[in-house]
This record gives structure tokens, sequence and C-alpha cells, in this order.
């Protein structure tokens, strides 16, 4: 009896210390879950000429200082799919920047005015690099930011901009593109400094396959540490889930790709958590 009697204590004190540990464990992963505070600023910088219009996100829970991610939008300008991506940043741990590469935040509503501001932004590659470097001298300001770690992303048009950034020697350690062109105002040249990853979709009708070869060529004439990925029978803009509605509205060939957009994610963090 008394061995019985023992036997139900210890199963009991053993129940016990087991709902402990899961109501413990529990709390630390409410306590991880809240421990992240994202704190999302709008900012106004400018260079000589422009007046501009940016984003800064970061956790406010991280005390020490972190590696800094500028993000360049699409065509359509700097909207709020370039602000989501700077807090989806700042949630794994970056301080992350939405530049804006067209001044006072302008967007376009229409792809014709799309391509009329993207065109004068390259047509003006030294203005171009003004409102870049402008942002990153803004960015580095910032009390979160270790200055030694800066890397750069961009979708579509902004793609375009930080290889072209980072191919005229801006001091970057990684760039990452995103349904972006890869016939550049200035291709890759000894001046590259930073990794590059370059996530394209195969079926991408805007981006030819002669551009990919030539760029490709070029990266490997140089010994650049580089990436290019196509993913099969996907579309531009695979990354924004309002590519489905503005291919209706447009009759582009757009389209969301939720597979292509999470891998390509993948691999960005991969490889900012390689080189920071």
């Amino acid at each position: 009896m008394k061995q019985t009697s023992l036997f139900l204590i210890m199963v009991t004190l053993l129940f016990c210390v087991c709902c402990k540990n899961k109501i413990n464990n529990s709390d630390a992963s409410a306590t991880e879950i809240q421990s992240i505070k994202i704190k999302g600023t709008e900012v106004i910088y400018a260079t000589d000429s422009t007046n501009l219009k940016g984003y800064i996100a970061y956790d406010e829970n991280i005390t020490e200082k972190r590696p800094a991610v500028l993000i360049v939008h699409e065509w359509w300008g700097h909207n709020e799919y370039v602000r989501e991506r700077a807090d989806m940043l700042a949630e794994l741990g970056y301080t992350a920047m939405a530049v804006d590469m067209y001044g006072d935040g302008k967007q376009a509503a229409h792809p014709d005015d799309a391509g009329k501001f993207a065109r004068s932004v390259f047509m003006n590659l030294p203005e171009a690099k003004a409102r870049f470097n402008a942002a990153v001298e803004l960015l580095k300001t910032h009390e979160s930011v270790d200055t030694d770690k800066l890397a750069a992303i961009g979708y579509c048009f902004g793609g375009s901009v930080v290889l072209t950034m980072a191919n005229s020697g801006a001091d970057l350690d990684a760039v990452a593109a995103f349904h972006s062109g890869v016939a550049l105002p200035v291709m890759p040249n000894d001046q590259l400094k930073a990794r590059v990853l370059v996530c394209n979709g195969g079926a991408d009708p805007f981006i030819s396959p002669e551009s990919i070869t030539t760029f490709t060529k070029a990266m490997d004439s140089i010994g650049a540490k580089y990436e290019y990925i196509a993913y099969p029978d996907v579309l531009h803009s695979f990354t924004s889930k309002a590519a489905d509605e503005n291919a209706k509205k447009f009759d582009l060939p757009l389209a969301y790709d939720g597979e292509a957009d999470t891998k390509s994610w993948n691999s960005l963090q991969q490889m900012l958590n390689e080189v920071f």
C-alpha cells in the first residue's frame, strides 16, 4: 500500500514538473515573440537638386548596432510595398531604409508614367548616384546602424539601380535584385565590391536570354562572387501581390508567385547571414 501511494505521489510530481516546463516554454516563446518591436519612421532627405522621402524601420528592442539594408522600389515609385519589405528586414534584425529615387515620394499610376520616371533616373546617372548616396549617408547616421555593414536590395527598376550602384563602386557588402533587368547602364567591372544575388523569373519577357548571358559573362570575367537564379515558368514582378491586379488592369505579363517569392526571400536571408 505504501509503495502504491509513493508511486502515485511520484507520478503526480512528475506531471506537475512537466506542466510547469510547458508553461515556462510557452512563456519563453511568448517573450521571444513580444521581444520584436518594429519602429517605422518616415524621413525627409535631399540631394543638391531633389527633395526625397524615405522610410526607416528597425527593431527597438535590439540594443547593439546591426547591419543596414537599403531597399529601392519598383518602377511604380516609393509605395507601401517597399515599406513592407523594410519592415520584414527589420523583423530579421536589420535596420532597413526604403529609399526614394524619384523625388518627393513620387509614384506612378500608369506604366507609361512609371517608364518615364525610371528612364529619367538612368538618363542622369550622376543625379541617380547622388540620390542613392544621400540615402546611404542618412542611413549611416542612424543610431542603430553598424556603418561597416551595408547592403542594398531592389525590385524591378530598383534591382537595376542597386546593381548599377554596385558596379559603379558603391561601398556595399552585398546587393540583391529581384525581377530585375541586367542590361545595365554600368555593367560589372573591377569596381564591384559587393557579393551579388539576382533572382528572376525564367519566363520573364522583359529579361532577354542575351542580356543574362552578357551579364553573367561580365561577372565571371572579373571573378565576382554572385548567384543568378531563374525560377522556371515564373513571370515578372513575382514578389508583389499587386502583380495580378496590375496585369489585368494594364494588360502586362506580370504574376505573383508565392513559391518564388518565398524562395527568393530565403536566398536573400542566406546571403545576408553569410556576408554579415
